[in-house]
């Protein structure tokens, strides 16, 4: 729960800020392209007043305003007289990039209608060339160009502009563009908005963690509770806390807890009540009988409380054999199986038992081998031979019972489970030992599991959890 949690938290963080980032980036584009071009515009409209005002002047006279202008501090542009058109190494095309270009070359064409051409882009000041294709900003005295065309450690693009008067003058100006526009940034998201974002998320997915391992806390905690209740029903109740719904299904579970346990406490009490009660009317009825001068009546009522007693005794067994009133323990299953076969193979062997290196495992002892001398009794009775083995993988620890009798039919592999259910046709049974012996093995947390084996004989699967708690 709490990875699906996590997993939906970011998913909904991520699908949030790409549907605003997308509505603001289309929205932010739009007003940045407008604005850029008309900040574009009005640095055309400067260039063409300069170039106005150079065009005026005599040819001779252009380098000394020029120079003079320079020594007074400059103007916001690099503005020289070239020979030739210089060339621009051109930085990446970007929406900005373009739309300035087009701002400025349509309004130089508007506002000078007399140049014969116009050349607009943008250069990386490491490429800029001036006043020759030989000559870069860095080869120059910073005082010439520098102040006007860097701007410290940011490094924004500088606008170009070259313009032809007539062959062989051409007409240079050079200049950055002013903020928030300088850098010409088109990217979606800045360093500084990326790392707030991860921030962000990272505290949201940290806070959503911590409240959603708190509620799933008492959950979990409720889960082991109703699995450890499936083995032993005494147990502690649990504390209620967490959210309002869990507090109300703790104390659910602690109540059913309670009813169970006295239901099964009352149940003891029933059977052991009616085994008292009956053994006297039983006793005291098969004294009258003896009192019968009639054989064939005698025997009838003899055999009617032979059937009687077996039936409480089969009903009593039934309860207590299901009960697993008993601590676990470590048991070594390779020993109690051979202690087991022991009891088999004292005239002629009857158990093959074929070990596996294992160690002990944490198990109910008297739970567990009564299942064991029941199913193997079970396969020397009537499979004549019992062949055990034991297999063990990371979930389970199965114990094999397979017999050389005629197995049982299909139709009947589940129904020998229900009580007083029994095929074979002799009266040393009531037909209990098989429900018995799954019905602990459930409250083990195991299961046991028939089929008829493929060259014959029945085969019985002993599943047994590997780790019960100490």
């Amino acid at each position: 729960m709490v990875a699906r949690t996590l997993l939906l938290t970011l998913l909904a963080v991520f699908c949030s800020q790409g549907v605003l980032t997308a509505i603001w980036y289309q929205k932010t584009k739009q007003d940045e392209l407008s604005g850029i071009r008309d900040t574009s515009a009005s640095m055309a409209t400067m260039f063409a007043s300069t170039v106005t005002f150079f065009q005026r002047l005599p040819i001779k006279y252009r380098h000394i305003v020029l120079d003079q202008i320079r020594n007074m501090g400059g103007t916001r542009f690099f503005v020289s007289f070239n020979s030739e058109e210089l060339i621009v190494d051109p930085i990446p095309d970007t929406p900005l990039k373009l739309a300035s270009m087009q701002s400025v070359t349509r309004v130089l064409k508007e506002k000078l209608p007399t140049i014969e051409a116009v050349k607009v882009d943008f250069s990386k000041a490491e490429n800029l060339r001036l006043l020759k294709n030989d000559i870069f900003l860095n080869d120059l005295p910073r005082s010439w160009a520098h102040h006007t065309l860097t701007l410290g450690p940011l490094d924004p693009p500088i606008l170009v502009v070259q313009l032809k008067l007539k062959e062989g003058e051409w007409i240079y100006v050079a200049a950055l563009l002013p903020s928030p526009y300088m850098q010409l940034d088109d990217r979606i998201f800045s360093q500084d908005q990326l790392v707030f974002l991860v921030i962000f998320t990272s505290l949201l997915l940290v806070l959503t963690f911590l409240l959603v391992r708190a509620q799933v806390k008492p959950l979990r905690r409720l889960a082991k509770a109703a699995n450890e209740m499936s083995m032993d029903i005494d147990q502690s109740p649990l504390k209620e806390e967490g959210a309002t719904e869990l507090v109300t299904a703790t104390r659910a579970f602690n109540r059913m807890q309670t009813r169970i346990r006295k239901y099964v406490s009352d149940r003891e009490h029933l059977f052991s009540s009616i085994s008292h009660d009956l053994k006297t009317p039983i006793t005291r009825l098969r004294l009258r009988a003896e009192l019968l001068d009639d054989d064939a009546k005698r025997d009838k009522f003899n055999q009617d409380l032979d059937d009687l007693e077996m039936m409480v005794k089969g009903a009593l067994q039934c309860v207590r054999d299901t009960d697993l009133h008993e601590n676990n323990d470590f048991v070594d299953l390779n020993e109690m199986i051979r202690n087991l076969s022991e009891t088999y193979n004292q005239v002629h062997t009857q158990v093959s038992f074929t070990a596996l290196p294992m160690e002990p495992v944490v198990l109910k002892p008297l739970a567990i081998k009564r299942v064991l001398t029941n199913l193997i009794d079970n396969a020397v009775k009537y499979g004549k031979h019992a062949f055990v083995s034991i297999e063990e993988n990371s979930t389970w620890i199965i114990v094999t019972i397979l017999d050389k009798g005629n197995g049982i039919p299909e139709s009947q592999l589940e129904a020998v489970f229900e009580p007083y259910t029994r095929l074979a046709n002799d009266k040393d049974g009531h037909g209990l030992g098989l429900g018995i012996c799954r019905s602990i093995l459930h409250g083990l947390g195991g299961d046991l599991v028939l089929q008829n084996a493929e060259h014959g004989g029945l085969e019985v699967k002993i599943y047994i959890p590997p780790n019960l708690e100490a």
